[in-house]
């Protein structure tokens, strides 16, 4: 049960940062600055989720 929760909060990651790179994408374009640097912390916010995920599934298979 905790191998599945923990592939779900990565499925999750993978999500939030499919949107971050599209908010990116759209801020890049409309030379928003402020929309730029919430793009940027959520990268940072779904790569530390991703990392959490990864280091989640590794411990379960020590374990």
């Amino acid at each position: 049960m905790k191998k599945a929760r923990t592939l779900l909060a990565l499925v999750g990651a993978a999500g939030a940062a499919t949107s971050a790179f599209s908010t990116l994408k759209s801020a890049r374009g409309k030379n928003d600055k402020l929309a730029l640097v919430n793009a940027a912390a959520s990268i940072l916010v779904a790569i530390t989720g991703a990392a959490l995920a990864v280091r989640g599934l590794r411990k379960d298979g020590k374990a």
